[in-house]
């Protein structure tokens, strides 16, 4: 059963949401909730007629709901009207901003990553970075819409970022033009000659369809017609819709559980499962990942973790484990709330902890080697024996090196994964031939 959590049509009387009344008729015959409602409106009274200025009635009902979300985690938050619609237009990957997908830890402002190809990814931002200023006014106890807000505006306009980064000993500033956000979700191409390469930087509403005709392609160009072996590219993934993270862990698998959720209400509680239609053929899958990779990109690595289907190549996922359900308001507004956890096809939570990959490799920087005097080999001694001929079913080399990319000669995790589809390759050759 497949599900948009990203948008959810629930109406809800603002009044009796404010309250906590309205989803359960045992609750409005429970004197504490009675007492706490009694509070909340002495409270609202005063304020209306004795705070020194006058007071719109609306924000401080919306006051009140910001107070009550801030106290439950990270990820739950009020949305405007405009809010609203803006995160509305995230999930169609077209936005006026800088290209960060960010969240809150430790009461600071953090980027999870900064979306390829955008202001954010040019200027440098990186995956961890804190910040800690928006055009001088600092994030500390700042709500995450409140910094979305300051963070977007007008195509052109420039804003001032302070940025805290492990390892650096002073604040580093950026000044960023911002620019329409139009997220290409897929972008693929042959790797090292023949090997597929596919990177979702997002998982938006057509993910999915993109990838399969991009897979499809990278096919097709592939010798005899065939990928060889793919590497899936999850790195600074935040993450978006559930249902396209299900549907790209169905392309690779044929069956079995892919995730799960739990929550305190029936309707917050799915299972998803993989079918047999469809399945890309069983060629050899890396997945990398790294502390960027969050959400939606941990249930795909998790998934085809547990199913055996890939190897999870690079370094330890960002740990969002939770589902936010978004729900609108009568004017306009709505509710980004937290309504389950997911969990892996074999029970883990990720909540916290992440994706461990089954080969750590740290993103290093990439140095050409030094050139050196070749060693003293046995072909350089004087009266060497010549080679006998080869004997019969000897394999030939065929190994001649395929020229890289500048842009995959300077990334050491992607090198990695090459090297083991490599391997993986000659192994599954060799096991053919026996």
């Amino acid at each position: 059963m497949k599900k948009n959590f990203m948008v959810k049509a629930i109406p809800v009387l603002l009044l009796l949401l404010v309250l906590g009344w309205g989803s359960n008729s045992a609750w409005a015959n429970d004197q504490e909730d009675y007492q706490n409602l009694e509070i909340f409106t002495d409270v609202l009274s005063l304020i209306r007629n004795s705070y020194v200025d006058e007071i719109d009635t609306k924000q401080l009902v919306y006051g009140a709901i910001r107070g009550m979300l801030e106290t439950l985690d990270p990820h739950s938050s009020f949305l405007t009207p405009d809010m609203f619609e803006e995160m509305q237009a995230d999930t169609h990957g077209e936005f006026g901003g800088l290209g960060l997908e960010i969240t809150i830890r430790d009461q600071r402002l953090q980027v999870v990553s900064p979306i390829e190809g955008t202001p954010a990814f040019v200027a440098g931002i990186k995956a961890g970075d804190q910040i800690i200023a928006i055009d001088g006014q600092p994030t500390q106890d700042m709500e995450i819409m409140e910094a979305v807000g300051l963070l977007r505006g007008p195509s052109g306009s420039a804003v001032e970022i302070t940025i805290a980064r492990p390892g650096e000993k002073e604040p580093l500033h950026f000044s960023i033009k911002r620019a329409i956000i139009q997220v290409e979700s897929v972008k693929s191409r042959a790797v090292n000659g023949h090997y597929g390469y596919a990177r979702i930087s997002q998982f938006q509403d057509r993910t999915v369809d993109e990838l399969k005709t991009q897979l499809e392609q990278l096919r097709q160009d592939a010798p005899g017609g065939a990928l060889p072996g793919l590497i899936l590219d999850l790195r600074n993934n935040p993450g978006g819709l559930l249902e396209q993270a299900v549907a790209v862990s169905d392309l690779f698998l044929n069956k079995g559980l892919i995730v799960y959720t739990e929550g305190r209400e029936a309707e917050s509680q799915f299972e998803f499962s993989a079918h047999a239609a469809g399945t890309e053929p069983d060629y050899p899958l890396i997945v990398l990942i790294n502390g960027g990779s969050a959400s939606a990109s941990e249930i795909v690595a998790g998934a085809l973790q547990d199913h055996s289907r890939a190897i999870i190549l690079g370094e330890q996922s960002f740990g969002k484990g939770s589902v936010q359900t978004i729900i609108p308001l009568s004017d306009k507004s709505g509710l980004r709330l937290t309504t389950a956890r997911y969990f892996t096809p074999s029970g883990r939570s990720i909540q916290a902890l992440g994706i461990t990959p089954d080969i750590v490799v740290p993103d290093l920087p990439v140095t050409p080697p030094e050139q050196s005097e070749p060693g003293l080999r046995e072909a350089d001694l004087q009266n060497h024996f010549q080679p006998a001929v080869k004997p019969a079913g000897q394999p030939e080399n065929d190994s001649a090196e395929v020229k890289s990319s500048p842009e995959e000669k300077g990334d050491y995790q992607l090198q990695r994964a090459l090297d083991l589809l490599k391997g993986l390759e000659i192994l599954q050759r060799g096991k053919a031939a026996a």
